[in-house]
């Protein structure tokens, strides 16, 4: 017994004075490695999914699912370690050993955050990344699918069209989103006049808390199922899947794409969508992109925008009734391509007419561009004189375009507080303003970044006013932040009444019952309670 304890001494001495002997840094990283497989079964064992920076494969895990350049830098801090999760005993226990040795936890399904959030920090932390997670199971029978966190939309809209031709589900228009985050932060596309957000229509979903425990709708209670349908799931813990609602759509639908430049009336006719798009029937999407393009003269710029539509019906009934509607448009037959849901679906995720629905199963893409993208929120119409002011500012940033999405339909028949996002009746159309750029280096980063910044202030008149508000999956901490390892309520509440106006304060409410230590945190999370740290 006594050479049992003195070996045991021993053991725990030479550990402390290894552990000491690196940083502190090191030495959670070395504890919370040791820490993950104690907490898993042999029968899934962790370590072949674990990725540290000493491995050969950690750059290319880490990049696979980053959107933006601007955070494939050196400059950008780099987790510790990436858990690719393989088994949900895996993301329990990720959480249990991040939480024990005080690493903070960042959380990536598709790598879409406009902010790099999910997979960055400031502070030590490691990143559980859920695409391994991403098995897709659909009820046809009964109109719903189980689709696990990891999955994107590209290959939840693949699996229904294998399974109906009759069967849809409203949410993003690029293929490569991941369904963890894009739904839990509201999920929009262009089936949202007819059947509203993602969030709208989940009916259940799996969560691991901060203990772990692997809840359901009703062992999580209704506040904290309100609270992660468009609160952003990675303020109170980790999403594994959602159970959604399959929307009907019919066999055939309509597309279509017109431009106008400005030397051919597009002031008019942007004018003229403003007082329309919102009040067409439910089953038309028009979407209104300015892009800058170049001039008729050489080093010229100008103006073009695109009409972008999706009809969910025949051409023959749609052509008579945008032109009754919507005569500046001038839509003709010849314009429009009837294909099935998910033939639409590749439409509207820019591949060329006739590509393969197959392509909706690409998970990665290598990015081109650096980005910044700020939103917006307009309720009145915007004066014809004011559209060419806008369009100058555009031309003055050159490297970017403007997303004018349609509300009405059924984004008006939802009550606020219904979900966390906020933004319903009342609302014409929301923006979203890119600013795109090939160049590299720092300098080209801040002209860009300042860029549209100033762009974004010289909106101001036009838009939603105390507060401005803004789309929580269109991230921008230029709206407000918090530290790395701090969440200000003060802070909070900046950004916290743009994304969300009156549903905040519930939010918060929901935060001190479920993360009280406010394990989870980022940025832009939601904090428990006044004094949160």
């Amino acid at each position: 017994m006594k050479f049992l304890i003195s070996l045991l001494l021993f053991t725990v001495s030479t550990l402390l004075v290894s552990v000491s002997a690196g940083s502190t840094q090191d030495r959670c990283l070395e504890l919370f490695l040791r820490c993950l497989p104690l907490h898993v079964r042999p029968s899934n064992p962790i370590s072949e999914v674990i990725f540290t920076q000493s491995n050969s494969s950690f750059p290319s895990a880490l990049s696979a699912y980053i959107k933006n350049r601007r955070f494939l830098t050196p400059s950008i801090p780099k987790p510790l370690a990436i858990v690719a999760a393989k088994h949900e005993s895996h993301v329990q226990a990720t959480i249990y050993c991040a939480k024990y040795y005080g690493l903070q936890l960042r959380i990536r399904s598709g790598g879409h955050d406009y902010e790099g959030l999910s997979y960055r920090s400031d502070v030590p932390f490691v990143v559980l990344d859920m695409f391994n997670l991403r098995s897709i199971d659909i009820n046809i029978a009964n109109g719903t699918a189980w689709v696990q966190a990891g999955a994107t939309m590209g290959e939840l809209y693949h699996k229904i069209s294998n399974t109906s031709r009759v069967h849809a589900f409203p949410a993003g228009v690029c293929p490569t989103l991941g369904a963890g985050g894009h739904i839990s932060g509201g999920g929009y596309g262009n089936l949202m006049r007819k059947y509203g957000l993602s969030v709208d229509n989940v009916i259940d979903a799996q969560l691991v808390d901060v203990n772990g425990r692997i809840l359901n709708r009703k062992s999580m209670g209704e506040d904290l199922f309100w609270a992660i349908r468009g609160g952003g799931g990675a303020s109170f813990g980790v999403i594994l899947a959602w159970k959604i609602k399959l929307v009907p759509v019919p066999e055939k639908v309509t597309v279509f794409s017109i431009g106008k430049t400005r030397e051919q009336g597009a002031a008019d006719v942007v004018y003229k969508w403003q007082q329309v798009a919102s009040k067409l029937p439910k089953d038309i999407f028009l979407r209104a992109q300015a892009n800058v393009v170049n001039g008729s003269k050489a080093g010229e710029k100008t103006i073009s925008v695109t009409f972008i539509g999706l009809f969910l019906g025949k051409t023959d009934n749609l052509v008579p009734l945008m032109n009754k509607r919507f005569p500046e448009l001038g839509l003709q037959p010849k314009d429009c391509l009837e294909m099935s849901w998910v033939e639409s679906a590749v439409y509207w995720a820019n591949f060329p007419n006739g590509t393969s629905i197959d392509v909706l199963l690409n998970r990665t893409t290598k990015e081109k561009f650096f980005s910044k993208s700020k939103s917006d929120y307009v309720k009145n119409v915007i004066p014809k004189e004011a559209l060419e002011e806008i369009w100058k500012g555009m031309i003055n940033v050159e490297k970017m375009f403007m997303q004018w999405n349609p509300y009405g339909g059924r984004m008006s028949e939802i009550s606020e507080s219904t979900t966390p996002f906020p933004h319903r009746a009342g609302i014409l159309f929301k923006i979203q303003n890119v600013a795109l750029w090939e160049e590299e280096g720092t300098n080209a980063t801040n002209l860009y970044i300042n860029k549209i910044r100033h762009f974004y202030a010289s909106l101001a008149p036009y838009v939603s006013k105390n507060p401005r508000e803004a789309f929580l999956n269109y991230r921008d901490l230029d709206i407000g932040s918090n530290p790395s390892n701090n969440t200000s309520f003060k802070d909070a509440e900046v950004y916290g009444a743009k994304f969300f106006k009156g549903n905040f304060k519930r939010l918060v409410e929901v935060k001190a019952k479920v993360d009280p230590e406010n394990f989870f945190k980022h940025e832009q999370s939601i904090p428990p309670g006044h004094n949160s740290n």
